[in-house]
């Protein structure tokens, strides 16, 4: 009867590394990458809300670029990257635009680009995008960074299978302190709290 002989050390490696590598890659191919989607512009406005004289005055930000990629199979990893252009800000006032765009408030000829990174996604209680979710992320604006967290939700259109993720809207609501960046101009007339609202229509690109 022959006994069974035991392999070089060699051979013996190569399996090993083998195996291993195996268990490093695997977590790696299952988990697929986020997708990237685009802002669907007629569909897209960024509004925000403040006290003029104690008398709520709206305003506009148009979004000058947008990255959004959104992960099905792990919505916690999703994220965003927003900028938005201060000079073509505007409000329902003539004066309070050019109030607002002045150097005490958004700074615009010298700070151009307010921009949002999302750095964390929570998720709702039911483990969506909805219905509890935050989006927690790095403002900043007049060249100042300060972190800022939204309430989010994001939904399929109306009438699209739940498979369908083609096109998605996407609603983020909460406010901020505009003395924390620095925009602290008209103090006596303009309150600080300013509330965002922020509806946004998003396609897959490609």
């Amino acid at each position: 009867m022959q006994t069974a002989r035991t392999p070089p050390a060699r051979i013996q490696r190569r399996r090993l590394l083998a195996v291993l590598s195996a268990a490093l890659l695997a977590p790696q191919a299952l988990r697929a990458a986020p997708l990237p989607y685009r802002l669907v512009p007629g569909a897209t406005e960024v509004r925000f809300t403040f006290l003029l004289n104690g008398q709520p005055q709206q305003g506009r930000l148009p979004v000058r670029a947008a990255r959004i990629r959104i992960d099905p199979q792990n919505l916690a990893r999703s994220e965003a990257d927003i900028t938005l252009d201060a000079r073509r800000a505007r409000t329902g006032l003539v004066f309070a635009t050019e109030a607002l765009k002045s150097p005490g408030i958004l700074d615009a000829a010298r700070h151009p680009d307010i921009r949002f990174r999302s750095t964390r996604v929570r998720l709702g209680p039911d483990g969506r995008l909805s219905g509890g979710a935050q989006i927690t992320g790095d403002l900043t604006l007049r060249g100042t960074t300060r972190p800022v967290t939204l309430q989010a939700a994001l939904y399929r259109r109306p009438g699209s299978a739940p498979d369908d993720l083609r096109e998605l809207d996407v609603h983020l609501t909460g406010a901020l302190s505009r003395a924390a960046f620095g925009a602290t101009g008209y103090a006596g007339l303009v309150a600080d709290r300013v509330s965002l609202a922020i509806r946004a229509r998003i396609r897959q690109a490609g």
